[in-house]
């Protein structure tokens, strides 16, 4: 059965300071943090991969990544696709706001691949080290998808502590768990921060605590086929809790994927996973993040041809 690994490269990177922050080179040899992710699903049998950008950062994006990384998965029988996050792709009788330019959000950029999806699929952040357990745990997960229970999801559990920034604020969506593992719920949460006591959020600087060692969401999903029809209705009904907030609103996985848990509509495994996520939020995180990969090259996790291994 194919398995997709669907990646989110369509981001803006405000927080970045403006630039393409998922095309920044963070390896020994000019290595993105996409090519670890791409590395690690094709290492435990993920055998197609889409990557949704937008229109503009086309040319960028095949430069740096996406001619390099056809001809690898030409090699190792992985198909590539690619779908584009339009602000204007919107549903029957809805208009961009002339001054709304940015997407609609990490929702709007899955629906994007709608047409090209047709198998249990993986979703991901493009900018987001998320370590081979976690491909290893989703990977196996969507492999018992059956089209007699298509509406049971499964997401990668980070613990919150190993999630976080040393360089500002990040937002999670911090999970509730029942005693099996399955999500309760997923409470979006913004501005949490180190602590010399673990986790805070910061709000206007009053600093509330947070428990360090919960789960949270790094918008590393397993997904089925089937939770597409789900995220094209739950988009038509986002339009009509946003007036007065079209300029803002966004339409976010892990906010979609609670409403449906809420309502009964599914049910999600949080599978747990102990690797350390590292990502480039700021601009201030890309020197961590190189000497993160630098060490992980050092422990012989990655070679230093990175796709080498996976050539035999």
């Amino acid at each position: 059965m194919k398995t997709t690994l669907v990646i989110m490269a369509a981001g803006i990177g405000s927080r970045f300071g403006g630039g393409i922050k998922q095309l920044e080179p963070v390896g020994k040899h000019g290595e993105i943090i996409m090519d670890y992710s791409i590395h690690d699903a094709i290492e435990v049998g993920f055998d197609k991969i889409i990557f949704i950008i937008r229109k503009d950062i086309e040319e960028a994006f095949q430069e740096i990544i996406g001619n390099r990384i056809e001809k690898i998965a030409d090699k190792l029988g992985v198909e590539i696709a690619y779908a584009f996050q339009d602000p204007d792709n919107l549903p029957e009788g809805i208009v961009r706001p002339a001054e709304r330019t940015k997407p609609w959000g990490t929702g709007h950029a899955v629906l994007a691949c709608k047409g090209i999806l047709h198998e249990p699929f993986a979703v991901i952040n493009a900018d987001d080290y998320y370590g081979k357990e976690a491909f290893a745990r989703i990977y196996d997960f969507l492999q018992g998808y059956t089209k007699g229970n298509p509406y049971e999801f499964s997401m990668a559990g980070f613990i919150m502590k190993n999630t976080l920034s040393d360089n500002g604020g990040v937002t999670r969506g911090i999970a509730r768990v029942d005693e099996n593992n399955y999500l309760i719920g997923v409470d979006e949460t913004s501005n949490i921060v180190k602590t010399p006591d673990g986790a805070a959020v910061d709000k206007d600087g009053e600093l509330i605590p947070v428990d360090a060692e919960s789960y949270v969401s790094m918008n590393m999903w397993g997904l089925t086929p089937e939770y597409m029809d789900l995220l094209e209705e739950g988009f038509q009904e986002f339009f009509k809790h946003i007036e007065g907030n079209e300029l803002k609103a966004e339409y976010l996985l892990p906010i979609h994927i609670d409403e449906l848990l809420q309502a009964g509509k599914i049910s999600v495994k949080v599978l747990d996973t102990k690797d350390k996520w590292f990502g480039v939020t700021y601009k201030e995180d890309k020197e961590s993040v190189i000497k993160s990969f630098r060490k992980l090259l050092d422990e012989g996790v990655y070679l230093e041809d990175l796709f080498s291994d996976l050539m035999k």
